[in-house]
């Protein structure tokens, strides 16, 4: 099993270790309630150092990324990021991921369960005028998150950080550790995502602890996940996969279906034209939570599937993502969730869940 740079720290630290992705990751520290509630109202600090990142450079390096991503890369100017997905010829996703425009190359963030799927994708369909290059294992990946992480990370940073604008990044030092700074994050408050090499990893890691004090603590993949699921952000291999599109999963806006050609545009067309499903968000009236798997009922009749779902801890309620037939799928729709032998009233809402979030700050 695969260890990130900072595996050692999560032991010191007591952290609860978990197979993930074939990585030994931290599930939690001090509990997931308490670490995400200290996102939402300070800071909290993730190791995310097991995702993939590809560098795509060359002359026909941007065509080529259009050809084979679903958003279009001429909207972002350089020390730009953009939010994107590829997709098979049928619509299905391949994978969702971050793109980072360089002046010179681009760098791919993709999810590490799907990396060599991902690598494998791009070699196969690249001209001879790009260069692709994995540099997952040499890079490690931070992400700091929450209303303060800002004054947090300016305490040791050599740049204003009040200069990045949401989806923009810089170059800078953190300390004399030199790192990737970007202004993106998977929790919906204000953060930075932090790209270093192994060894200032390690070193940026124990910086920002430093200089968090008592406004910061370290967060594990639990409650990255109750976050992500507050804000109606998916996740590859629960709401998103090789059997769903962008336009039921909610990700038309991402779906550019003006650009000239990029791979799945005529399926996605067609999706949009005859779509039978979408991904909505459930809050439950009864108490429970919804958990992937379980069924969305309308009486006696099945009408969908919940994708993720847990006890929010910001609302204090059961929440879940559900894909549900279309004639059912509008907001303030009551259904009900079987659990196990019980059926459980839920009811449609408007995405996102949680709306306090400081992520525009």
């Amino acid at each position: 099993m695969k260890k990130t740079p900072l595996y050692k720290h999560h032991v010191k630290l007591g952290a609860k270790l978990v197979e993930f992705s074939g990585y030994k990751m931290p599930i939690q520290y001090s509990g997931v309630i308490d670490e995400h509630n200290y996102v939402r109202e300070s800071a909290g600090l993730f190791d995310v150092s097991h995702m993939g990142e590809f560098i795509v450079s060359g002359l026909g390096a941007k065509d080529f990324l259009n050809y084979v991503t679903i958003n279009d890369l001429d909207l972002i100017e350089p020390w730009q990021a953009q939010y994107s997905a590829m997709c098979y010829e049928n619509g299905g996703i391949i994978d969702d991921l971050l793109i980072y425009r360089f002046p010179d190359h681009f760098l791919l963030v993709v999810n590490c369960a799907n990396k060599d799927k991902d690598f494998d994708w791009l070699m196969a369909n690249k001209p001879n005028n790009v260069d692709i290059m994995d540099v997952s294992e040499q890079t490690g990946l931070i992400a700091l998150q929450g209303p303060k992480s800002r004054e947090i990370l300016q305490i040791i940073a050599d740049i204003n950080l009040s200069e990045i604008d949401f989806y923009h990044f810089s170059l800078g030092s953190i300390n004399d550790s030199k790192a990737i700074i970007a202004r993106t994050g998977y929790t919906g408050e204000l953060g930075f995502e932090i790209y270093a090499s192994n060894e200032n990893t390690i070193k940026i890691w124990d910086e920002i602890i430093l200089a968090g004090g008592e406004d910061l603590k370290p967060a594990g993949l639990a409650c990255r996940d109750t976050l992500r699921t507050e804000m109606k952000y998916t996740l590859y291999g629960n709401d998103i996969d090789d059997s769903t599109n962008s336009i039921e999963a909610g990700l038309g806006w991402i779906t550019k279906l003006e650009k000239s050609s990029f791979i799945g545009k005529d399926s996605l067309i067609s999706a949009k034209g005859n779509l039978k499903r979408k991904l909505v968000c459930l809050k439950m009236i009864d108490r429970g939570i919804p958990r992937k798997g379980y069924l969305v009922m309308s009486g006696d009749k099945q009408i969908g599937e919940i994708t993720s779902g847990t006890q929010s801890p910001s609302l204090n309620e059961g929440i879940g993502l559900a894909y549900i037939s279309l004639s059912y799928s509008k907001i303030g729709t009551e259904l009900q969730i079987k659990i196990r032998n019980k059926y459980l009233s839920c009811i449609i809402v408007k995405s996102p869940f949680y709306t306090l979030g400081t992520i525009n700050n």
